[in-house]
């Protein structure tokens, strides 16, 4: 994806789809956990249960037929992006900010969600090949992926540089020039460290020394055992390191490239996205959106409205 996305641009780079295709893979989170564990994460913030929400009926005459027929929405999602998406302790309940939002969405159209966990890569070509019938992973709003997908716009999020505590390199946020910076793999923040060193090089500067991990958390961990000075990362992910983390970690500066999560969704299927669309803003509506958002700490990202492919 390109840098109008944050953290949320988990790429599906190396699928053999279409150049096209392929492009609308690129962004967000990459997919997989590299330390085996699934990703997982201890939650924060509130422990309140959200409310089961109503059923809408008008919005659920909305959805396909051969999404409600079974009554579950099956949802695929990466769990290796706390506190968007993660597992719990027990390493196979996926928590997180999307998936009480999924389940919320769901509720409101007369369904149940069912998160499946898959690598991030595999997440669009299930869409589009009938195994998810939605997902909610932290996918990055672009013109590639609305190319190919319907997506409804759920959250806003940037790109956040976060040291360890103190700063005690002195990392410059705007300058990261022969500084050792750890990403995840598939992200926007790989195209956006791979720029900087670009124009590092070419200003005969020393180059960055840039790490590259599977899952998110293995990035957290190489900044807290000093392996990297400083990481990339979504901001919302950015500041629930620092909150996790009894302080080892700290965001230098504020987000950037700020740009809209949305739930990816097959492209041009009758009223499904003006479906997901209208219960995602009810749930703004009513009050169920933001505590769920003041549940996980991430209540800066709220966004006022939903829309479809950023309209």
């Amino acid at each position: 994806m390109t840098t109008a996305r944050t953290r949320s641009v988990r790429s599906l780079t190396g699928i053999a789809l279409s150049a096209l295709t392929a492009l609308v893979l690129t962004g967000c989170g990459a997919g997989g956990d590299g330390s085996g564990g699934g990703g997982s994460a201890e939650a924060t913030g509130t422990d309140a249960p959200i409310p089961a929400v109503a059923k809408d009926d008008r919005l659920a005459a909305m959805v396909p037929a051969e999404v409600r027929q079974d009554g579950t929405w099956v949802v695929g999602t990466d769990p290796t992006y706390p506190p968007n998406e993660f597992t719990a302790p027990d390493g196979t309940t996926i928590v997180g900010m999307d998936v009480d939002l999924g389940t919320a969405i769901a509720q409101k159209l007369g369904l149940t969600a069912r998160f499946e966990q898959s690598q991030f890569s595999g997440i669009i070509p299930g869409i589009t090949g009938g195994r998810y019938e939605a997902g909610i992973s932290s996918f990055t709003i672009n013109d590639e992926r609305t190319q190919v997908l319907d997506m409804v716009g759920y959250f806003s999020a940037g790109t956040s540089l976060a040291t360890r505590r103190g700063n005690p390199d002195g990392v410059d946020p705007n300058d990261l020039c022969g500084r050792a910076i750890g990403v995840q793999q598939g992200t926007v923040q790989v195209e956006d460290v791979q720029a900087r060193n670009a124009a590092c090089t070419a200003e005969g500067k020393p180059a960055i020394q840039i790490t590259e991990l599977q899952a998110q958390t293995d990035v957290t961990l190489a900044l807290n055992s000093n392996r990297i000075v400083a990481m990339l990362a979504d901001s919302p992910v950015a500041a629930y390191a620092q909150t996790t983390t009894n302080g080892t970690v700290e965001v230098v500066g504020q987000p950037y490239d700020t740009a809209p999560y949305g739930i990816a969704l097959k492209k041009n299927d009758g009223q499904y996205a003006q479906a997901v669309q209208g219960a995602v803003q009810s749930l703004i509506d009513d009050g169920t959106y933001r505590q769920i958002l003041d549940k996980w700490n991430v209540a800066n990202g709220a966004i006022p409205t939903s829309s479809v492919n950023g309209g």
